[in-house]
């Protein structure tokens, strides 16, 4: 499955065709456009218009997978699991951007699955946002989730 010409310094390098990222896996190329049409990965798509995947994009489907085959979640739970990533914090969004932000607003899917106008996201593309990024695998999630809350609750409070 290891082109030859591989760089593993970059793994967000698009280099797998649908159909090895599904054999590898051990699903149906319907089973990864059915993520995909949930908003649960954005992969690459080439001059042709033929989805590519990186060895991130990989790692997120394995969790996926695990959640799924494992955990037994379904794919709407594995989205709101996803909109828990508190992407307003790790971006930094002020409270007029939040207002604005569906991602804020909404509780269902990562924030890279909302159209986003008038906020700090605007015109980002998402697949290279340090929040898809960084929620790339399961344990990454939890640790996104974790950093903010113990930040948050280690900051003094400014209420009067």
């Amino acid at each position: 499955m290891q082109p030859p010409s591989r760089q593993l310094s970059n793994p967000d390098l698009p280099i797998y065709s649908i159909g090895s990222v599904a054999r590898k896996l051990g699903v149906s190329v319907q089973t990864l456009r059915s993520y995909e049409s949930s908003g649960l990965i954005l992969p690459r798509k080439s001059s042709g218009g033929q989805r590519r995947y990186s060895e991130s994009d990989i790692d997120r489907l394995e969790c996926i997978r695990q959640a799924i085959t494992h955990e037994q979640m379904t794919i709407a739970g594995i989205r709101r699991m996803q909109s828990l990533v508190p992407c307003w914090s790790i971006i930094r969004c002020s409270d007029a951007e939040k207002a604005n932000c569906p991602a804020f607003r909404e509780h269902d899917g990562g924030c890279w699955t909302y159209t986003h106008d008038g906020n700090a996201c605007s015109g980002r593309d998402c697949r290279a946002c340090d929040v898809y990024r960084l929620s790339t695998s399961c344990s990454g999630i939890k640790q996104l989730i974790t950093t903010v809350t113990d930040t948050h609750v280690s900051e003094p409070s400014h209420q009067h």
